[in-house]
């Protein structure tokens, strides 16, 4: 017998299955498509659908490490908790990912070919307004990285990190404080191209940098990581805990001793807070020469 008009319209409407659950982040192949082997049929369609999809799932996770924990509007979708397992490295999530354009970057076995692999880099919107693309400087085999927020003025004229007055008093801290030569170390930063007026790199931002930055990391090899200022610090531990509460004690990041200290242009501006910074510099000299130190 035929529905009638009112049956029809109580009928309940049927909702399209949903394959990538917000919450969760996890993307799933649908039971119809898991059964149906028709569909896919073609062994190169099959391992098609497996690389999109591990590829989604890297890119969504590397989002979440960012911050960025919804594709939906504000309210639309739940936040979660980080994704990242104990072992993950810092590279987890970069190899063959076609959204983040960062197979290359996966495959460079040299700082120089990091370099060519970002090219004339367009993958956020930072790269409109800067003059030079800020990739890194030192000993591509330092014991001692730096790693600060972002180019500022001086950096994106010139195409080197920490060249203007921050700079001059952070080669201040190495030579005369640590008895260490500048090209001794490496030095980076979080983003390679300056944020307009110096404000703070965005998600997407950092999220477009993070591979180069963990393949910087992966490729130097340094035993100990000085973190400058609370947006690098915040980033690398991925924790919203002030800088105040962080510096001065010792933290990892994948396996790499890390301290947390002041950033140079914060100590221009509060130079009353050098003798706190000298006090982290000192821990890391200890543990750089020994307890003897």
């Amino acid at each position: 017998m035929a529905e009638s008009d009112a049956d029809k319209q109580r009928a309940p409407l049927k909702r399209a299955p949903r394959y990538c659950y917000p919450s969760t982040y996890s993307a799933k192949i649908p039971r119809q498509l898991q059964r149906d082997t028709s569909i896919l049929s073609i062994p190169s369609d099959r391992e098609e659908l497996a690389t999109l999809v591990t590829s989604l799932r890297r890119h969504l996770q590397r989002q979440e490490r960012v911050g960025i924990r919804s594709l939906w509007g504000k309210g639309e979708a739940g936040q979660t908790n980080s994704v990242i397992s104990e072992n993950e490295t810092q590279l987890s999530g970069t190899e063959g990912d076609l959204f983040s354009d960062s197979s290359a970057t996966y495959k460079a076995k040299t700082l120089e070919e990091l370099r060519t692999a970002i090219g004339d880099c367009q993958r956020c919107k930072l790269s409109s307004s800067r003059t030079h693309l800020v990739f890194g400087v030192g000993n591509p085999r330092a014991t001692l990285m730096f790693i600060g927020e972002g180019p500022g003025r001086d950096e994106d004229l010139q195409g080197e990190p920490f060249v203007g007055r921050a700079g001059q008093l952070l080669t201040d801290i190495i030579t005369k404080g640590m008895g260490l030569r500048r090209e001794d170390v490496y030095i980076a930063n979080v983003v390679k191209c300056r944020p307009p007026e110096n404000r703070n790199p965005e998600p997407d931002e950092v999220a477009s940098c993070e591979p180069f930055l963990k393949k910087q990391i992966d490729l130097v090899k340094p035993e100990i990581i000085i973190a400058l200022g609370k947006f690098a610090v915040q980033t690398l531990l991925q924790t919203k805990a002030p800088i105040t509460k962080l510096r001065g004690t010792w933290h990892a990041y994948h396996g790499i001793k890390l301290m947390p200290t002041f950033h140079p242009a914060y100590l221009l501006r509060n130079p009353g807070d050098k003798k706190l910074v000298w006090e982290d510099i000192k821990k890391v000299i200890k543990e750089m020469h020994g307890s003897n130190a």
